[in-house]
């Protein structure tokens, strides 16, 4: 039967726009702060994401963001404002560097870090940025943020029974997907992999109800 359909909407879906809305030249790079390119290559990816960045140069957030203190969509949205702004060929983006324990309390200035990783944290901070306000939520209207229909999605897990064919669906939010690309040779390849059918046996064997 799917999903419940959410109970709130936290931001239109028809307010996306998918391509830039203004004509962007190339914006400032960035400096490295010394084992910093982890974090410049997943903030250059983000900048250059439209939909994302059509958002973040509204300043549509900030003017209606109440949260106190630490705040990623804020942060996010100076960056990007200083980086397409900017006429400077380069700059030091310490606006992320200077909240980067926030963003996950183990990284550190200094320390090389995993750029995925690094991503999956910040947008998992700017999903809950989106979110703080917003109490006892279903999980389809936690979806509807901007953050979400940009980068998330659900993944279906489905369970037949072999004996009565019986079907138990179950729904998980992600906002990334990881994916071993070690051993599959193309993208596709590996979401193959990663979505390919398996028979539960053992202790995972599945438990009919019927």
């Amino acid at each position: 039967k799917g999903m419940a359909p959410p109970q709130r909407i936290l931001f239109p879906p028809e307010k996306i726009c998918m391509d830039w809305q203004q004509r962007q030249r190339a914006g400032a790079g960035l400096h490295n702060l010394g084992n910093t390119c982890f974090l410049n290559s997943v903030l250059q990816c983000l900048t250059y994401t439209p939909p994302l960045a059509n958002y973040l140069l509204s300043r549509e957030h900030s003017q209606s963001c109440h949260q106190q203190g630490f705040c990623m969509m804020c942060i996010m949205e100076a960056h990007v404002n200083k980086v397409l702004h900017s006429s400077a060929s380069a700059i030091q983006p310490w606006t992320v560097v200077n909240v980067l324990t926030r963003i996950g309390e183990h990284f550190q200035l200094g320390m090389q870090e995993d750029a995925h990783e690094f991503l999956h944290y910040t947008v998992d901070a700017m999903q809950r940025a989106c979110l703080s306000g917003s109490s006892d939520l279903d999980i389809s209207s936690q979806a509807t943020t901007i953050v979400h229909q940009i980068f998330g999605g659900f993944l279906r897990s489905r369970v037949t029974c072999l004996s009565c064919r019986a079907v138990s669906d179950s729904y998980e939010a992600f906002l990334d997907v990881p994916l071993d690309v070690k051993t599959a040779s193309s993208v596709t390849a590996a979401l193959g992999d990663f979505v390919k059918p398996e028979q539960l046996d053992g202790e995972n064997c599945f438990k009919c109800s019927k």
